[in-house]
């Protein structure tokens, strides 16, 4: 069997390398297309660097638009010249569902899987519809998003969040790590976006200030991220220890009290170690009003839609302040009767997103085969 994957960010990238494990676990396959190092790992020999993919917001885009669109055109080129059984696509939606109405456009029989469902759960519902239009299958992330993709057109099965699959620090790593650092650790995530970081760290920064207790603040990030992240905590009162490498990370997030983190899916992770949290997320004026006026849910923290009850408070746009948040993230520090009642929610919600179940690696591959 012949399968064509585009990845084209690194998250993409992942979820393809342990969909092909799967997949070579439960049939003979060649596999070609567009990845990064873990997919290239499992076989894939990218058409072209991923990293080409890798650009976000419309002032990184348009300058590159040229090239994007000649990857584009190879990207098609290569599928329609290797014909292969199935196109998937994962996540990515600007380039990769661009790849496939072409691809279709060509060739209407061709078998395309979707990998991460469109948040039409938030905002822009009528993305399922236009989807569907060269999209047979998705493969969602999100155990309530298989009935809006079947209302749309397309099927769907849920299999499993990656989180799931991530491992954890052993207890001796956390021991250590509290040794180190003291009982008290609050782990600080600005995000993973340099104009988040920059926008973030400054009231991250006064929210440790207003703690009415010594706490030592931990920043996990990621290695390109570091000088980024140094540079934005700066000039705070306290200064923070800050992680990149995969062990003192895991150990970070297995030995914290709690958690100020930017809204995004950093709070599955925190979920998966048990961090009682608090998601804090600003933007610009008129960002925040076009937003507010098209979400379509009243909280945007997964853990909350997954579990189904609002369990971690949310400081969003102008409610971003930081005496707000120091009360909120205070009371999960020094009261455990408030960390474990969140707590029940976050076990709740990791596991809806399937832990303890099949791999999601290989529930994606049984979901791929079952459709050819």
């Amino acid at each position: 069997m012949k399968v064509f994957l585009i990845a084209g960010e690194p998250s993409g990238d992942a979820l393809g390398a342990a969909l092909i494990a799967g997949l070579r676990q439960l049939s003979d396959i060649s596999v070609f297309g567009i990845g990064g190092p873990k997919m290239e790992a499992e076989g894939v020999r990218s058409l072209f660097p991923m990293s080409d993919l890798s650009v976000m917001g419309v002032t990184e885009v348009l300058p590159r638009l040229p090239h994007l669109l000649r990857r584009r055109d190879e990207a098609v080129g290569a599928i329609l010249d290797g014909r292969p059984d199935v196109l998937i696509t994962i996540d990515s939606p600007d380039f990769c569902l661009r790849v496939a109405a072409r691809v279709r456009a060509a060739r209407r029989n061709q078998k395309v899987i979707h990998y991460v469902a469109p948040s039409v759960w938030a905002w822009r519902k009528g993305r399922a519809a236009r989807m569907a239009r060269n999209v047979d299958h998705v493969l969602a992330l999100l155990p309530f998003e298989p009935p809006l993709m079947r209302a749309a057109g397309m099927g769907c099965d849920f299999v499993g969040h990656p989180v799931v699959a991530e491992p954890l620090a052993s207890p001796e790593d956390i021991a250590a790590f509290r040794a180190e650092m003291g009982e008290q650790i609050v782990l600080v995530l600005p995000g993973s976006r340099q104009g988040e970081i920059a926008r973030l760290a400054p009231v991250f920064g006064e929210v440790l200030e207003r703690l009415p207790f010594e706490a030592q603040a931990v920043i996990p990030t990621l290695p390109h991220l570091e000088g980024t992240v140094r540079d934005a905590v700066a000039h705070w009162p306290r200064t923070p220890r800050i992680v990149t490498d995969d062990g003192p990370r895991r150990a970070a997030f297995g030995a914290a009290t709690a958690a100020l983190a930017a809204s995004g899916s950093v709070s599955l992770q925190l979920a998966a170690n048990r961090v009682p949290m608090v998601i804090a997320y600003d933007m610009s004026w008129l960002s925040w009003q076009i937003l507010s006026r098209m979400v379509q849910v009243d909280t945007v923290t997964l853990v909350n839609l997954v579990a189904g009850r609002k369990a971690v408070p949310e400081f969003l746009g102008p409610d971003c302040k930081s005496d707000r948040i120091a009360r909120a993230l205070s009371a999960l520090m020094l009261v455990p009767s408030e960390r474990e009642k969140q707590r029940e929610a976050l076990d709740i919600a990791m596991d809806r997103l399937g832990r303890g179940a099949e791999a999601p690696g290989l529930r994606a591959a049984r979901s791929v085969l079952a459709q050819l």
